[in-house]
């Protein structure tokens, strides 16, 4: 359910984040809370009333809400939310549970509220922007908390280098990743995430890439990542058998890594494996139905197998499926 178009809830409330920089977060939804009845009001279609009982103990708290009075507005709307009928209360008692407990830091109950919330009205704009602000300081909270309570940890240490990394910022992220191998040399992921960031670099340095990839085997042989990247730096070189090992092993290790079968199918058909890649892609286009990738390669391994029909079927699905792919727009 949305709420009706004629209700502009940025006509009331001023930008978002021009509170986030005025306020912190909790004082955020405390300040507001007195929409919430207005979402309720406004939902309402003309002359319709609440059903009494549940309805008039969920009307209670959403007033203690709008008040600000969050103690003792939540026990009221977590025993009334569950038993109400009509859908526009239901949507206004949960908005107003989900911001009360965030604002008293009742984490449990935010994320089950707001979990509710998804389920029960699915693509709703407030809903999804209530989501966002909520998982995104839940994260900050987090954060902050490792930053205070172990900030020379192999952790906080990781955080920071992914952040530099988000940023493009690689010798940075370099010189934070060597850190945490400095503290703590048998770490898994770390030399995965240090051979990543050697291949974002311009140029990418492929040969000491490739160096850490097989160093993370080395301290985690279950690394599906590290010999999926193997497999892809072999694809590229023309390498198909050592490409083909890597990609197998990756799904192996990790039968929910869909690329992996993408890949190994793409090797063994330039490898001229054509009746050997079916399989894998036929696994892939089950998965990811919609990525035309899979359909080109498996429509390949048809053909030149002498499954016309089935060779047919996939062109037809790959052409389908690129027509839905966005296309970026032409640069100027």
């Amino acid at each position: 359910m949305q709420v009706p178009m004629n209700f502009r809830l940025h006509a009331i409330l001023p930008p978002a984040a021009m509170l986030l920089r005025r306020f912190p977060m909790p004082s955020f939804f405390r300040i507001g809370l007195p929409v919430i009845a207005l979402v309720w009001f406004n939902t309402l279609l003309p002359g319709q009333v609440p059903a009494p009982g549940n309805a008039s103990s969920a009307e209670r708290g959403l007033a203690l809400a709008q008040k600000g009075r969050c103690k003792e507005a939540l026990p009221i709307l977590k025993k009334s939310t569950p038993l109400l009928q009509d859908k526009q209360l239901r949507y206004g008692t949960l908005m107003a549970t989900a911001r009360c407990a965030m604002s008293l830091e009742r984490t449990e109950t935010a994320v089950g509220t707001l979990l509710e919330l998804n389920r029960d009205f699915p693509h709703d704009p407030d809903v999804l922007y209530m989501t966002t602000h909520f998982y995104s300081e839940l994260a900050s909270r987090a954060s902050q908390e490792l930053a205070t309570m172990a900030p020379s940890s192999p952790q906080a240490e990781q955080l920071e280098a992914e952040a530099f990394e988000s940023h493009g910022d690689w010798d940075r992220a370099l010189a934070e990743y060597q850190k945490i191998l400095e503290q703590d040399p048998q770490r898994h992921g770390i030399h995965y995430q240090l051979g990543r960031v050697l291949l974002s670099k311009t140029p990418p340095d492929g040969e000491n890439a490739k160096k850490e990839f097989e160093e993370e085997l080395r301290v985690n042989p279950n690394s599906a990542s590290a010999e999926f990247m193997l497999g892809e730096t072999a694809r590229q070189a023309g390498q198909w058998d050592e490409a083909i090992v890597r990609f197998s092993k990756a799904a192996d290790l990790d039968a929910g890594f869909d690329e992996a079968y993408l890949a190994l199918g793409m090797s063994l058909n330039s490898a001229g494996k054509f009746p050997d890649a079916i399989r894998p892609l036929e696994t892939y286009v089950k998965r990811q139905p919609g990525d035309p990738a899979g359909h080109y390669q498996l429509a390949t391994s048809y053909a030149r197998t002498g499954h016309k029909q089935e060779a047919q079927r996939e062109m037809q699905l790959q052409r389908e499926t690129a027509a839905r792919v966005p296309r970026e727009a032409p640069q100027p």
